[in-house]
């Protein structure tokens, strides 16, 4: 597994009062994707795919700009529709991608062991493997409001349901994936069937028995997704 896709194409409209840009928002000085970037180096990972979309000049420019001095590469995949769900950037990501890939987002912080684990879990029957975390009491890092939620079978560790709507749930997703190509085409069957997130792709693979989960534990994690949990990621990361 040598490349890390990055999906970049949103609008992030609930962090819009701190910039115009959300994967160039700064947290401590750093823009979001290349705080990710330089998290997923750490894993050993130097060539990237990033799919632009919103403000693509902006992100592609700054990027091309700090490639060379954090030692990757970069292919830029434009997402015309990026307002629609984050599905079809995913699926855009063919174009580059044939082998097995990691995903992450690009406005999610999280400790590289976390990459490291889930690089070392054996795959089994499945074609994707989800980063979970499964404190759901009491997490200060979850906005509960906008979290996906996952319910897995602790048995097989296979996904049974995922969505951010869904009552019934024992872990949260956090954001980070590792995939095979079979992801494309669960996504394009969920596309035909008027579901274009890639949670409806995951929802694919988990009727096959082809989506599994792997537990985080007590590593860190947070999607800084608005003005309160972009607060919290300064306080955690400037400890």
């Amino acid at each position: 597994m040598k490349s890390c896709l990055i999906i970049a194409a949103g609008m992030g409209t609930r962090l819009s009062g701190v910039g115009d840009s959300k994967p160039l928002i700064t947290l401590l000085g750093k823009p979001l994707i290349v705080r990710v970037i330089e998290t997923v180096r750490k894993a050993g990972i130097t060539h990237f795919c990033v799919v632009t979309g919103f403000n693509r000049e902006k992100v592609e420019s700054a990027l091309n700009v700090v490639k060379e001095e954090l030692h990757i590469t970069v292919d830029f995949v434009f997402n015309p529709e990026w307002e629609k769900q984050n599905g079809i950037s995913v699926l855009k990501s063919n174009e580059v991608l044939h082998d097995s890939f990691l995903l992450v987002m690009t406005d999610h912080m999280f400790d590289p062991q976390i990459l490291e684990k889930i690089k070392s879990t054996p795959m089994g029957n499945h074609a994707v493997k989800l980063a979970i975390d499964t404190r759901l009491v009491n997490n200060p890092y979850v906005d509960i409001d906008d979290v996906t939620k996952v319910l897995m079978n602790p048995v097989n560790n296979n996904i049974m349901d995922i969505g951010k709507t869904i009552t019934h749930y024992n872990a949260y997703d956090t954001g980070i994936f590792r995939c095979t190509p079979a992801l494309y085409d669960a996504l394009e069957e969920s596309i035909k069937k008027g579901d274009s997130s890639l949670s409806g792709g995951m929802r694919m693979l988990s009727a096959r028995g082809q989506a599994g989960v792997m537990d985080i534990g007590d590593l860190f994690w947070i999607d800084v997704d608005n003005e309160e949990m972009l607060r919290k990621a300064e306080v955690i990361l400037s400890n």
